[in-house]
């Protein structure tokens, strides 16, 4: 072909450079975007040797690609941020989780507020976050709104509010409130939000216990719910270190061409949250995950003081690897809380991490096994750094970015420390994020097979209600007309209880006038089931129309009277808000009752969703193209040729009303003509 021979051409003058490669499709849109440590190695690779399953699917797309090449691999994971951005290619990872990520912010203002937000911007108000979800960031600043008395109105009032008189504002709008306090309520939140809620805790139970003293009940309680809530919130974390910084680790997982990627935010020293994204890749997954780091922050400017980074990982890797640690929701896996909250001391960056004490009851086996005066860790650190070299040495022949490479990289576009941990507690953690990713990917590749199952055993269910042996495939009818004008229909096919959309099939009813439901599902079926018959197809173990005993009977009286045909039939009754509502069986029409929260009535929901979709979709196109005819032909000089013409040209209504006269002269159609036609469509007011 000539775009291979095009591709050859390129691949033999790619430099030996770090750079950006863009690949694209017939129509030259831009459909992946990589970045690479040698272009000439890493775009090589895409046209030799063997890929799994969605990177063929990608290179199967590709007829062309361009290059730009950059100084370094930093410049290049810029670069590729950037055009994944601009382009939103379709086989990229991209990072559609919820926009951007809220953050509490205090503003900077003469009366400061206390808000949530999703833009960080450089306007000298203090941020803390980001927060992995909304709820959690709105629940902080509600605690935090009941415990200081910042203002809460967006324009100040002309009298005091409700807040002041709960105790939770103080009142600007009525007297003058001193720049001292502020900034001492400022400090407060910015220690609570920094880690110093222990400090907060103890100061409300001292106060709690003095209102309880003195008798005054209803504030001890007040007292009691804050500290509840702080407990509530804040009383998460599940790792602790012995410094207080804080850090992002991330890891991910990947299996059947989808990867999982795990976020732990660590806030002074101690977990605090996760945040979790599953989505499926089509390039070199570690490359896939440096790219989603590098737009996770992109999107997200406040950084943390630290980074910590997992190693490559393989496809489909021993989800029963240590380290045994798994986060479910906001709980961990018996065990891990001990294991994590014991004491380590952490040495200098440039030295890595330092064992803590290993008599420890509470020390877990990674941790105990990193003193660096012991022989078997040196030999350990050894054999890790001959595998980190020799999987350099894989990436650099590929020309993909390895490990340390993407650390490297992002620590010099952030400014921050980014860390691949090889041993210790910092090791461990990333573990923990890696092995949340497992279970994350395993979790989702069960709850597809257990909906498979559901699926499958629904449509078994059906059909025993129904008293059929076997109930595989099931075809379903839906009729559609606007007072008798463009009357269509259309089936679906369900085998298993799984849609089979190659097999659905639309129907322009031809022999029905006006609004006719009756006939038009006499026609149908006719049509359908003399090709049935005629073509040797599969038949149904059930025909579903949509409708009552009108329809059933009509659709009995095809099959077995003209056909010969004896396929059990019924019908889908709706009630006044258009909801599924019960199911008739034969030509008595006699109801089945089912749970209206069982398995097979949500199967039968689903396939009259699914007809009545399909048909009012075909129905609105064949509308939308009468339509369009008959304007063009009401005007003169305008035959069914030129119809065909000017839409196949211009490719709507709309696009032949906003051209010009000179538009129409490579269709051989004069300044006469095309000013007719200009005229008629202005004077039929704006197109469809």
């Amino acid at each position: 072909m000539d775009y291979m021979e095009n591709i050859r051409n390129k691949l033999a003058l790619l430099p030996d450079l770090p750079g950006c490669y863009l690949m694209k499709n017939e129509e030259g849109t831009i459909i992946y975007v990589g970045k690479a440590k040698v272009l000439k190695n890493r775009v090589r690779s895409y046209f030799t040797g063997s890929h799994n399953g969605k990177t063929q699917r990608l290179v199967a797309n590709i007829v062309d690609f361009e290059y730009i090449v950059t100084s370094s691999n930093m410049e290049a994971l810029i670069l590729e941020c950037n055009l994944i951005k601009k382009h939103m290619p379709r086989y990229n990872v991209l990072l559609k989780d919820d926009k951007t990520f809220p953050y509490l912010k205090i503003t900077n203002e003469a009366h400061p507020r206390l808000e949530v937000t999703r833009r960080v911007i450089k306007d000298k108000a203090k941020y803390f976050g980001p927060y992995p979800n909304a709820y959690a960031a709105h629940q902080t600043k509600k605690l935090l709104d009941r415990m200081y008395p910042l203002r809460k109105c967006g324009v100040m009032p002309k009298e005091v509010c409700l807040y002041y008189h709960m105790g939770q504002c103080l009142a600007p709008c009525e007297k003058e409130v001193p720049k001292s306090a502020y900034e001492e309520i400022t400090q407060s939140i910015a220690g609570f939000l920094g880690g110093g809620h222990e400090a907060v805790k103890k100061d409300l139970q001292q106060k709690m216990q003095e209102a309880a003293e003195e008798l005054y009940f209803e504030r001890a309680k007040e007292l009691r719910d804050q500290i509840i809530h702080i407990d509530a919130l804040m009383e998460k974390q599940k790792i602790n270190t012995a410094d207080t910084k804080d850090r992002d680790v991330f890891g991910y997982a990947v299996d059947k061409g989808w990867m999982c990627v795990q976020i732990l935010y660590m806030r002074q020293g101690k977990m605090i949250q996760r945040h979790s994204s599953v989505f499926p890749f089509y390039g070199e997954a570690y490359s896939d995950f440096i790219s989603y780091v590098a737009q996770y922050y992109s999107e997200n400017p406040a950084l943390p003081q630290e980074i910590l980074l997992p190693d490559t990982v393989l496809e489909g890797a021993d989800k029963s690897g240590k380290p045994q640690l798994a986060v479910s929701g906001e709980t961990e896996a018996a065990g891990a809380e001990a294991a994590l909250e014991a004491e380590v001391v952490l040495a200098s960056e440039d030295t890595g991490e330092a064992a803590g004490s290993a008599a420890d009851s509470g020390m877990t086996e990674a941790a105990t096994a990193v003193r660096t005066e012991s022989d078997e860790a040196a030999l350990e650190a050894a054999a890790q750094a001959d595998a980190g070299e020799a999987a350099a040495a894989e990436a650099a022949a590929e020309g993909t970015v390895d490990a340390a490479g993407g650390a490297a990289a992002l620590q010099e576009w952030l400014g921050v420390k980014v860390l691949v941990p090889q041993r210790g507690l910092k090791k461990q953690m990333v573990g923990m994020a890696c092995q949340n990713g497992r279970v994350a990917l395993d979790e989702k590749f069960r709850l597809i097979e257990r909906d498979e199952e559901r699926t499958s055993g629904a449509a078994i269910s059906l059909g025993q209600s129904l008293g059929l042996e076997s109930l595989s495939r099931i075809e379903a009818f839906d009729n559609s007309n606007i007072q008798g004008t463009n009357p269509v229909s259309a089936m679906v096919v369900f085998i298993d209880g799984k849609p089979a959309r190659k097999e659905y099939r639309k129907y322009k009813v031809r022999s029905v006038q006006g609004p006719d439901d009756y006939e038009t599902m006499r026609e149908v079926i006719r049509r359908r089931y003399e090709r049935v018959l005629k073509e040797n197809l599969p038949q149904p173990d059930l025909i579903v129309v949509d409708g009552g005993k009108g329809q059933i009977s009509s659709a009995i009286d095809i099959l077995q009277n003209e056909l010969g045909l004896y396929i059990p039939v019924c019908g889908l009754v709706k009630d006044d808000k258009h909801r599924t509502a019960q199911l008739l069986v034969g030509d008595s029409a006699e109801p089945v009752q089912l749970a209206r929260d069982s398995q097979e009535f949500y199967l039968l929901q689903r396939i009259q969703d699914e007809v009545h979709r399909f048909a009012i979709t075909f129905h609105r196109e064949q509308r939308g193209k009468s339509m369009v005819t008959s304007k063009l032909d009401s005007i003169p000089g305008i035959g069914d040729k030129r119809r065909k013409l000017l839409l196949k040209h211009f490719g709507s209504l709309k696009k032949i009303k906003e051209a010009s006269i000179e538009d129409f002269r490579p269709l051989s159609i004069g300044d006469k003509l095309a000013a007719q036609i200009l005229d008629a469509l202005k004077d039929e007011g704006p197109s469809l």
